[in-house]
């Protein structure tokens, strides 16, 4: 028994004499309870600064009936005297209420009980949460909660994209930028009794959270609105499939709208169909028809080949390798200008000029364009469409792509097409990302990618007036807009079925303004539009949608006459 009694008393000596910090820092180990305080995830702002998503940090104050009966009384700090303060349990809920500005009766009944848990009231903004906290009330706690909204609603919802039920982001801008939108969460760290309850007088120590980044788009939401307007009444117009309306600006590449019909609102995604959610813009395939011309001919003449007022006798029909192309109205030999083959818009004068241009040549021309390739644009979805490479070509095909045809693109490839030609030559990438700012307040503007020279500043020109001639001259003599020169191309091809073939005509209409020093490109695309195809125009919503982009944007009316480029010859 002595023995027993002895090593009792030395095992007491160890732990009290010898391990006391130890035993301290277990004990307080099992009395810390770490807080995670929720980054709030950053906004998304359109190119003024207008909200476009962000999240609203919002707190449930919550109460463990039980562990509030076990304090009749309780010590607190108190703020403004730092001195410790013992309060009643009635007088720490009248304090409550007065914070929550709500009743104290209603506050006293929902801390009242035999739960572990009981809400006091939902939905209380951080500012509150904090006086709540301060209050070191025992058995009060909160609940974090983030809400993302949308003010806009559908404007932009293409593009902005939208988060799942659990917060994950699912598409546009909320997906791709989801590594600078997301912040770090922090954490509030304090010591707790057995129940759960704070006590008082320990140190409480707070690690704030950093909010995510904004990111600010190079979209107007005034002009996207416009945008999506018009292109959901031409898809109502037409009872087309779909519609999408492009707005870019040249020399910069930023991207100012890019429209699509029946846009989801990401603040209920799930009532929109899951074909309407994404971005047609970067994702829709289809061929483009004759606004792929305007590459044909400048690849001929960045050769030094031709020129617009080059001679060419074009016939009702035209026979290569055993293919034969006719145009989409009847005629007969004509003496066109390269002007003309483009301002009507003649398949067998393409091919004719296009002919003179190698199978590899032809392909080498379009890639330049960035034909068959991904524009690198930030959203989920893009198809780099569909381009075969020569040697994948049969006989008709080879001719076929220089017309459009054969050759499968998005809207927003074609576009940038444009976007070349009105910037003398040079490709830009286009750019949808203006800037981020961090939650210091630290601005990170996103640079513009560096140029691709693809034709030469006096191809773009020659490329430029035959677009004018199209509106002045050709077969667009609808695209005007009061005080600015216009200029542009029209375009039709066969759409695809669902079953594999084709099924009606995908119709577009592509230009630029002004063209005495082209500001922006509008890209009108409907797809499967009902009725006779040639009364089918896009010209009319260019000229609405690019009128109110140069009204929008004060740029100066054209100072310089018309170019009105002769279409035939004697």
């Amino acid at each position: 028994m002595l023995a027993f009694l002895l090593v009792i008393a030395g095992k007491l000596v160890m732990i009290q004499g010898l391990d006391v910090g130890h035993l301290a820092e277990a004990a307080e180990t099992q009395r810390t309870v770490v807080q995670k305080l929720p980054a709030v995830r950053g906004k998304i702002l359109d190119a003024n600064g207008k909200v476009l998503a962000e999240s609203i940090l919002r707190y449930d104050i919550t109460v463990s009936q039980v562990n509030s009966s076990l304090y009749p009384e309780y010590k607190h700090v108190d703020t403004a005297s730092q001195k410790t303060v013992t309060y009643t349990r009635a007088e720490g809920l009248q304090q409550l209420a007065d914070v929550l500005k709500l009743p104290v009766d209603q506050v006293t009944k929902a801390a009242t009980g035999d739960k572990t848990f009981n809400y006091i009231v939902k939905d209380v903004s951080p500012a509150v949460e904090s006086q709540v906290a301060a209050l070191g009330v025992p058995g009060i706690y909160s609940q974090a909660q983030t809400k993302r909204v949308y003010p806009a609603g559908s404007v932009g919802g293409n593009i902005v994209g939208f988060l799942g039920s659990d917060g994950t982001p699912l598409a546009g801008i909320e997906l791709t930028m989801n590594d600078k939108l997301t912040g770090k969460d922090g954490s509030r760290t304090y010591q707790a009794g057995k129940n759960g309850i704070i006590i008082p007088t320990a140190p409480v120590r707070t690690v704030p959270a950093v909010d995510g980044q904004t990111v600010k788009l190079t979209m107007n939401q005034d002009i996207q609105y416009y945008a999506q307007q018009a292109a959901q009444e031409q898809k109502q117009k037409y009872s087309a499939q779909w519609a999408t309306i492009l707005v870019i600006e040249v020399k910069t590449g930023k991207v100012v709208a890019m429209a699509d019909t029946d846009t989801v609102d990401p603040n209920d995604p799930g009532k929109t169909a899951a074909a309407n959610r994404g971005a047609r813009s970067v994702s829709a395939v289809v061929e483009p028809g004759s606004t792929d011309k305007i590459m044909t001919v400048s690849g001929v003449m960045d050769k030094g080949l031709m020129n617009p007022l080059t001679h060419i006798v074009v016939p009702p029909t035209y026979t290569v390798d055993g293919e034969t192309f006719t145009d989409a109205f009847p005629h007969g030999t004509e003496q066109r200008t390269l002007a003309g083959i483009i301002g009507q818009s003649l398949n067998t004068g393409t091919v004719m000029a296009g002919e003179k241009m190698t199978p590899q040549e032809r392909y080498d021309n379009m890639r330049k364009f960035g034909i068959g390739q991904l524009t690198g644009i930030p959203l989920p979805g893009e198809s780099p469409g569909i381009f075969a490479t020569p040697d994948k070509w049969d006989v008709r095909q080879q001719y076929t792509i220089l017309f459009g045809q054969g050759v499968a693109q998005t809207p927003l490839q074609t576009a940038m097409v444009y976007q070349t030609i009105a910037n003398n030559g040079v490709r830009l990438k286009p750019q949808l990302i203006d800037s981020f700012t961090a939650a210091d307040g630290t601005v990170s503007t996103v640079p513009q990618a560096p140029g691709i020279k693809v034709i030469s500043p006096q191809t773009a020109q020659q490329d430029r007036d035959m677009l004018e001639s199209v509106a002045t001259m050709g077969d667009a003599p609808d695209v005007k807009i009061p005080g600015y020169r216009v200029g542009g191309k029209t375009g039709t091809a066969e759409a695809p079925a669902s079953n594999g073939g084709l099924s009606g005509y995908t119709s577009s209409f592509i230009g630029m303004a002004p063209m005495d020093n082209p500001e922006y490109v509008v890209a009108v695309t409907v797809q499967q539009p009902q009725g006779l195809i040639y009364g089918v125009t896009q010209g009319y919503t260019f000229n609405d949608v690019m009128g109110q982009v140069l009204r929008t944007y004060d740029v100066p009316p054209s100072s310089t006459p018309s170019v009105k480029l002769p279409q035939f010859y004697k």
